[in-house]
């Protein structure tokens, strides 16, 4: 085991030989820290949690009562495989949270960025990549090799389906199941989730022209009218409205054969 002084481990606390633990860390009463995890300076780790697995976790990275980090899959295909958890810096993961590592299959890592906030009792799964400054909010689920990109925000009790991509910026609403791709800034609601509309108090919030915002406008409203990937190339190949609609359009083209979510 290595400790950058200054740390503070808890007596109750059990760090297995071959752990990293960061300067300024803080390891409260009867928390698991596993032998291979690697603590990045600042890491605090409150009473009761498990962290454990190839897991490595970024610098301020907080971690509440109860959460288990780094467990393994729940993949029947998994066959103990060496697969990695990394968590970036300033993270939230509140109690009870669940974050899984990767599988072979699914490229090996299970991974979330910087400044997320992970709400009481939400799940991470095998091979998920979740980018920066990303909210799940209580009980919210995602299934195994889900992309969130960054500023999505999933909303309580909500599910994932596997292989989902979410864009950025995204709102789902509480209570929704997602089965297929969601737009960047899309809006979707609904129990059997719909996309209805553009995650306007996003927009406003991270600054977008009233410009740009009518331009996504326009596209969402060509997109209802016909075929996702068609419409999209067609657009693409007409010339873009601005940076939001080129990213919307590269998203949609990108590299998936999922379907999207369409409106109502």
């Amino acid at each position: 085991m290595a400790v950058a002084a200054p740390a503070e481990i808890h007596p109750t606390a059990h760090v297995e030989p071959g752990a990293t633990i960061g300067e300024g860390c803080r390891i409260g009463p009867f928390c698991l820290i596993g032998a291979a995890v690697t603590l990045g300076p600042g890491v605090e780790v409150k009473s009761h949690a498990v962290v454990t697995g190839d897991t490595t976790i970024g610098e301020g990275t907080a971690i509440f009562p109860f959460a288990t980090i780094g467990e393994v899959p729940q993949d029947l295909k998994f066959r103990g495989e060496k697969t990695a958890l990394v968590i970036g810096a300033r993270n939230r993961i509140r109690e009870h949270v669940t974050i899984n590592l990767g599988t072979e299959g699914g490229g090996g890592v299970t991974r979330i960025g910087d400044d997320c906030l992970l709400m009481a009792g939400s799940h991470v799964a095998h091979d998920c990549q979740i980018g920066n400054r990303v909210i799940l909010v209580n009980n919210a689920a995602l299934a195994g090799h889900c992309v969130l990109e960054d500023e999505v925000i999933v909303g309580g009790l909500s599910g994932v389906h596997q292989f989902v991509r979410i864009g950025r910026g995204a709102m789902i609403g509480a209570v929704t199941m997602v089965t297929a791709d969601v737009i960047p800034h899309g809006l979707v609601q609904g129990p059997r989730g719909a996309l209805d509309g553009l995650n306007l108090v996003g927009l406003k919030r991270r600054g977008a022209a009233r410009g740009e915002i009518a331009a996504l406008r326009d596209l969402l409203d060509a997109l209802s009218r016909g075929a996702f990937r068609e419409t999209a190339r067609a657009r693409a190949k007409a010339g873009s409205d601005g940076a939001l609609v080129r990213e919307v359009l590269d998203f949609i083209l990108g590299p998936s054969d999922r379907s999207f979510l369409t409106p109502r």
